[in-house]
């Protein structure tokens, strides 16, 4: 028998949140997000709640958790795309067709009690979030920043007449064999022919104070249009402050500005904290917070957080002086390789950046869309 039940009391938000972390315990490509950071779902004033509704269910067999999943009605977005959209995220089931159909019909329903015509999926409240599911891939480690899934969780999507809409594809890049000082001459003449030069800052706090407004008005910018994406809320620029905080490293990121100080392109990259949460299974116990720090000061592995270009400069060869700073940063760091994370399949100026790298695609994450 399967029962599916809305998320409501403290038992069922505790088995919504554990569930992934038992059915994936003891693999070693699942990484796990912040626990403290899940429970925030639950609460009324979560950063996300001014511009979405969600629902949350967890399905049951035979009286025990077997699967659950959310729905999100991003109303910004669909007021900009003018879409009638709902989003699932956070879908986790064991290898069980009926399961994963009840917990399908149970958010579609939701949807369409909001007058909503399309689903997506797996998307987040927003790009920041974790977003689309693993179909290639699965015997690689996860960013911290994307969702692990088995490989079993293409058919229960598809069975239910899910098809494809986007995909990603994402590489480890590494540096060249042979010494080659060619990227770095292209970015030094791109840089004089246009006038640039790099933001400095001594300190985080005065790369926030001078360069934070200037930094989301460009990815809003950049972004706009991108698939899944929406203007950064003030929640959200607060959100990513904070974080920003804990792991930035100013040696990592890059911001390009005009001789009249306008920001044009910009890169950042994050240590990967892969291997520092799953042990504890996404907790912040004593040695996690160890780890952690470890992880931050001294990385091996960096992950391609975000890279933007004013769409007034993207043919001009300004993403040649990010790969040249990232060339950089693995070369003088002592990294073993970066991940970068999600380039959408269709970015072929992306996708071309990377040649100058010796570049392995590794994984494959699709986004799903069906009409209600």
């Amino acid at each position: 028998m399967i029962e599916v039940r809305e998320v409501k009391t403290k038992k069922e938000q505790k088995e919504f949140l554990d569930f992934p972390l038992r059915l994936y315990k003891g693999n070693p490509y699942f990484v796990p997000p912040l626990y403290m950071e899940e429970k925030k779902l639950f609460r009324k004033d979560y950063i996300y709640y001014d511009t979405c509704d969600a629902v949350y269910f967890n399905a049951y067999k035979n009286g025990k958790i077997a699967g659950r999943i959310s729905g999100i009605c991003q109303r910004a977005s669909n007021e900009i795309n003018h879409e009638k959209r709902i989003r699932f995220t956070r879908f986790d089931s064991i290898n069980d067709k009926k399961v994963a159909k009840a917990l399908f019909d149970a958010v579609e329903d939701w949807g369409r009690s909001l007058g909503m015509d399309t689903i997506c999926g797996p998307m987040g409240f927003s790009d920041l979030e974790r977003e689309g599911l693993l179909v290639e891939g699965f015997y690689e480690i996860s960013t911290f920043e994307e969702q692990y899934n088995a490989s079993y969780y293409q058919d229960l999507i598809e069975n239910l007449g899910y098809e494809k809409e986007v995909d990603w594809l994402e590489s480890k890049i590494y540096v060249p064999d042979e010494p080659d000082d060619s990227l770095q001459k292209l970015s030094d003449f791109v840089m004089k022919r246009y006038k640039l030069h790099f933001g400095e800052a001594d300190s985080k706090q005065e790369f926030l104070d001078k360069y934070q407004e200037r930094f989301f008005n460009l990815l809003d910018t950049a972004y706009a249009g991108l698939y899944g994406t929406v203007p950064f809320t003030d929640n959200m620029k607060k959100m990513m402050i904070e974080n920003f905080n804990m792991i930035l490293d100013l040696n990592h990121l890059a911001v390009i500005l005009t001789e009249d100080e306008k920001m044009v392109c910009m890169g950042l990259c994050f240590p990967s904290l892969s291997k520092a949460v799953q042990k504890s299974y996404g907790h912040l116990t004593p040695a996690a917070l160890a780890r952690l720090y470890k992880s931050i000061h001294h990385p091996k592995v960096l992950d391609l957080g975000l890279i933007a270009v004013d769409p007034e400069y993207i043919n001009r060869g300004l993403n040649a002086i990010i790969a040249a700073e990232l060339m950089r940063m693995l070369r003088e760091d002592g990294i073993e390789y970066a991940e970068t994370n999600l380039n959408q399949e269709t970015n072929f100026a992306i996708q071309n950046q990377w040649k100058r790298f010796k570049a392995v695609q590794h994984k494959r994450r699709r986004a799903y869309i069906k009409k209600l």
